[in-house]
C-alpha cells in the first residue's frame, strides 16, 4: 500500500466483540481520533493492510480462527513500521513478556483504566508519525527532490538552505503536531506557514492572527469567541478564530509576546485540543493544525522565566528557522528581478532594467528588515525612475542613511573600546589603509565605484590609493 503524506493514517481495531469495537471507537472519536477502521475477523487483517495505509493496530489476543499471538509475529515481520498494541482479558506477566518479545508496541488488559489505553494509542500514533517523517525526510535529502515544488512558487529563492527547509516542510506537513517558525522580521514567516497549510492538504481555511499588542481578554475573545452576555456589550454569541480554522490551520504570529496567563490557555489548547469560549464552562474541541511564528529569542525568554518551559518544549515538535537575507545573498538577483516586475505592475510602468553594479551595492548592506525591506527599497526606486535603466541613487542614499557610522566611536573618550582593541599590535597607518581598501573591495565584489562609496571617498581617490599600494609592492 502506497503511503500518502498529508493523510492522517487510520487506527485499526481488531476484536471479535462488536460491542467493544463500538464502545472504544466512540471513546477514541471523543478524543479527536476519528479515522478508525474496525475488524471483527482477524483473518481479514492482512487484506485491510494491503488496501489501506494503517498507522496503529489495536489487537485482541484471544480470538477465534486466528488468535492475536499468532497474528502478531506476522505483523511484526511484514509491517514492522506499524505499532501493534495488544489487548487481553487476562493480566498475566508471562503473556505480556511473550507479546513484547514478539514485537508488540504495548500491552493492556481490557479491565485497565480507559485513559491509560487511550494514552497508549496516542503514544503509538506519535511514534508512527515520527517514523514516517524520518523516512520521508531521509528520502528527500538522499534524492534532493521536492514532491510539490508548485507549493513554493511564491517563495522566491534558489538558496540551498531554503531548499532544505522546503524538503523538511514536505516531511512534516501531514502531522497534527504544532510547527514553530522562527526568523527575523521580514524574512517571510507567513509565506512559510501558508505553504505548510497547503502541503497538509487540509480542507479548512488558513487563519492568520497577529497577537502582538493584544491583551489577555482581547486575545481570548479573538481566538476562543464568547457566549451571549459574557461581558458588557456581548449581545450575541460570537465564534472565535479557532472555530473558523476547523479542519484547517491557525497561524499565530509573534508568539513570543504572549503573557503568562495567555500562555497557560495556549498550553491547554495544545495538550487537550480543548478551549473555553468566554463566559462558557463547557469545553469545545478543535481539530485545527497550529503554526506559530516569532522573531524573538524564545530560548532566552524561557531561560529568564518570561516564557513557560512546558509551553516552550510543547511548541518545539517541529521547528523551522528561516535564514536572514544577508545569509542568502545568492538570492539577490532573482529577488530584485521579481520585485522590479511587481513594482512596475503596481505603478503601471514598464519594467526597468537595472545596472549590474546594483547587486554588488545591495550585497554591501546587511538588510535588518530582510526581504520586506528589499521590496520596499525597489518599489521606492521604481516609483522615482524615469529612464529605461533604474538609477542607483535611490539605493545609495538609502544605504548611506541606514548604515551605522563610527562617529560615536571617534568622539568618545580615550579609554573607550575601539575596533582595534582585540589586536595584539596595531598596524601602521599605511597598512591599515591598505587593509581597509581591501575589505571594501571584498564587500563590493571588486566593484571600485561601490568600494569608494563604502570608504567615503571618490572613485579617483580610490584609484590613486590603489596605485600607491602597487608602487609600495
Amino acid at each position: 500500500m502506497k503511503k500518502i503524506p498529508g493523510k492522517e493514517r487510520p487506527i485499526l481495531l481488531v476484536d471479535d466483540e462488536q460491542a467493544w469495537l463500538h464502545s472504544f471507537s466512540l471513546t477514541l472519536r471523543a478524543k479527536g481520533l476519528k479515522n478508525i477502521v474496525c475488524c471483527q475477523d482477524s483473518r481479514k487483517v492482512q487484506a485491510i493492510l494491503a488496501e489501506q495505509d494503517i498507522g496503529v493496530i489495536v489487537l485482541d489476543l484471544t480470538m477465534p480462527h486466528l488468535a492475536g499471538d499468532e497474528l502478531l509475529p506476522i505483523l511484526s515481520r511484514e509491517h514492522p513500521d506499524i505499532p501493534v498494541i495488544i489487548l487481553t482479558g487476562l493480566d498475566l506477566v508471562d503473556t505480556a513478556v511473550n507479546c513484547m518479545k514478539l514485537g508488540a508496541f504495548d500491552y493492556y488488559t481490557k479491565v485497565s483504566e480507559e485513559n491509560r489505553l487511550i494514552a497508549g494509542v496516542q503514544r503509538a500514533i506519535k511514534i508512527s508519525r515520527l517514523k514516517q517523517e524520518n523516512s520521508l525526510l531521509k528520502n528527500h535529502f538522499l534524492e534532493d527532490t521536492l514532491d510539490h515544488p508548485e507549493v513554493f512558487a511564491g517563495i522566491i529563492t534558489h538558496n540551498k538552505a531554503m531548499r532544505s527547509i522546503f524538503q523538511y516542510m514536505e516531511s512534516i506537513a501531514f502531522t497534527d503536531e504544532p510547527v514553530l517558525i522562527s526568523g527575523e522580521t521580514g524574512v517571510g514567516k507567513e509565506l512559510i506557514a501558508r505553504a505548510v497549510h497547503t502541503l497538509s492538504d487540509r480542507k479548512g481555511e488558513f487563519v492568520p492572527v497577529n497577537i502582538a499588542g493584544l491583551d489577555d481578554t482581547m486575545l481570548a475573545d479573538t481566538m476562543f469567541g464568547h457566549k451571549k452576555g459574557a461581558f458588557t456589550g456581548a449581545d450575541r454569541a460570537r465564534a472565535g478564530l479557532i472555530e473558523q480554522a476547523g479542519n484547517g490551520t491557525l497561524f499565530l504570529d509573534e508568539i513570543g509576546d504572549l503573557s503568562q496567563t495567555s500562555q497557560i490557555k495556549l498550553l491547554r489548547l495544545l495538550q487537550e485540543q480543548e478551549y473555553f469560549p468566554l463566559g462558557s464552562d463547557i469545553a469545545k474541541r478543535t481539530n485545527c493544525r497550529m503554526v506559530f511564528a516569532t522573531h524573538r529569542d524564545l530560548d532566552g525568554l524561557q531561560n529568564e522565566g518570561s516564557f513557560r518551559k512546558d509551553l516552550y518544549y510543547r511548541l518545539h515538535a517541529h521547528r523551522i528557522h528561516i535564514p536572514p537575507l544577508r545569509e542568502r545573498f545568492d538570492d539577490l538577483p532573482i529577488l530584485v528581478d521579481f520585485f522590479l516586475e511587481h513594482a512596475a505592475q503596481k505603478l503601471a510602468k514598464n519594467k526597468p532594467a537595472y545596472p549590474k553594479e546594483l547587486i554588488d551595492l545591495l550585497g554591501t548592506y546587511d538588510f535588518p528588515g530582510n526581504i520586506r525591506e528589499l521590496k520596499n527599497m525597489i518599489f521606492d526606486a521604481v516609483s522615482k525612475h524615469k529612464s529605461k535603466t533604474l538609477s542607483m541613487e535611490s539605493f545609495k542614499n538609502y544605504i548611506h542613511h541606514k548604515r551605522p557610522h563610527l562617529d560615536g566611536v571617534i568622539n568618545t573618550p580615550q579609554d573607550a573600546v575601539t575596533p582595534f582593541a582585540a589586536l595584539a599590535s596595531l598596524p601602521t597607518l599605511k597598512e591599515a589603509g591598505f587593509l581597509l581598501i581591501q575589505e571594501a573591495l571584498n564587500r563590493a565584489n571588486g566593484n571600485q565605484a561601490i568600494a569608494a562609496e563604502l570608504l567615503g571617498i571618490t572613485r579617483q581617490a580610490l584609484n590613486w590609493r590603489l596605485k600607491q599600494c602597487n608602487k609600495t609592492d
